[in-house]
């Protein structure tokens, strides 16, 4: 009997750059995380901080100008022996095996992932029938019970219908359905929710959550929601500009963040509690990925910057700042004592 690795996915060192008429675009940039098995791995920052392209690598479905320069992403599948994802064949029998089937997607827009000119019943049976060895009879019942599942009524009649017959929220619940009716272990979530009103949201981030515990599953959320993570996720990986730059458990980054980028998102949520006041945000842009900063690339932005340490040489590793705490800043301690002296001072 095969050991189970505690971990479900390590992604090690991976790189993944495009190559425009600017020159090559470093996306990924050295990132280095791991999905625990049954557990929710979130993924958050701005847009175009490569969270997208990370969890797209996952499945080899970069595309050019795009491509995936180093790495190791390696699965721990239940039930056969870890593989590096990366040395599959592009054609391979085991990739396509993979895709759909041990590891499965919700993309961002589900009008985009849906088929305009088949039925919902047709695109989740295609799925089932590709890997699984089942009839069109039970492929039919099988779909029925997972939009049954994920909260579609009247789901046997509903397989009939086409995607534009059906709200945004049913929409993101055919996807959701279509990613899991193979029952994969581990699912890609890349913003599930971004096109939702707040109630269908909540709605769908129990669903997922519910989802993943009846079936033992991993989750990697790709979101740039701090609000929606702390809500779901078990594990959090703060990413800017191609790297990640703090990582740790959910309850460790809500109460105790140690990057000033994580700060500065904490910062920017909105509270209850809050009087009429500006809400705080981090000042300027996520710079052009042709013009990345020397140092720390968030010193630019950084309200704790000091020059000649921040902005020289290359930029910050990811170290451990206490157990299962890693941060990528020059300054950690420094701006840890800075904040606790203010502190102080409101006392």
């Amino acid at each position: 009997m095969l050991e189970k690795n505690k971990n479900l996915l390590d992604i090690k060192k991976l790189k993944v750059s495009f190559f425009t008429e600017e020159g090559e675009i470093r996306a990924v940039n050295n990132v280095n995380f791991s999905i625990p098995n049954g557990k929710i791995m979130a993924v958050v920052g701005e847009s175009g901080c490569g969270k997208s392209v990370t969890a797209y690598s996952i499945l080899r479905l970069i595309q050019k100008p795009g491509k995936i320069m180093d790495g190791e992403i390696i699965f721990h599948p239940a039930d056969d022996k870890p593989l590096d994802i990366l040395k599959l064949g592009e054609k391979s029998d085991e990739l396509y095996k993979i895709r759909g089937g041990k590891i499965s997607m919700i993309f961002q827009e589900p009008m985009t992932a849906l088929s305009p000119v088949h039925t919902i019943g047709n695109q989740i049976c295609e799925a089932i029938l590709i890997h699984q060895d089942v009839t069109k009879i039970e492929a039919r019942k099988n779909a029925a019970d997972m939009l049954a599942k994920v909260g579609i009524p009247n789901a046997k009649n509903r397989l009939d219908h086409y995607p534009f017959e059906m709200s945004g929220g049913m929409r993101q619940r055919v996807v959701i359905a279509m990613a899991m009716v193979c029952h994969p272990q581990l699912l890609i979530a890349d913003e599930p929710t971004t096109a939702l009103d707040v109630t269908i949201q909540a709605q769908i981030l129990k669903l997922m959550k519910d989802l993943q515990k009846d079936l033992n599953m991993s989750i990697l959320l790709i979101t740039h929601n701090l609000g929606v993570v702390a809500q779901v996720a078990d594990e959090v990986a703060v990413m800017y500009l191609g790297r990640i730059v703090e990582r740790s458990d959910v309850r460790t980054i809500m109460k105790n963040p140690r990057h000033p980028y994580t700060i500065g998102l904490l910062k920017s949520l909105p509270s209850l509690s809050m009087e009429k006041t500006e809400l705080p945000s981090i000042k300027g842009s996520v710079p052009s990925l042709t013009d990345i900063p020397n140092g720390c690339p968030f010193h630019p932005r950084c309200p704790y910057y000091k020059p000649k340490v921040c902005d020289a040489g290359n930029p910050p590793d990811l170290n451990a700042v206490d157990d299962n705490h890693d941060v990528a800043c020059f300054r950690t301690s420094q701006i840890q004592n800075e904040i606790a002296g203010k502190e102080r001072c409101r006392l």
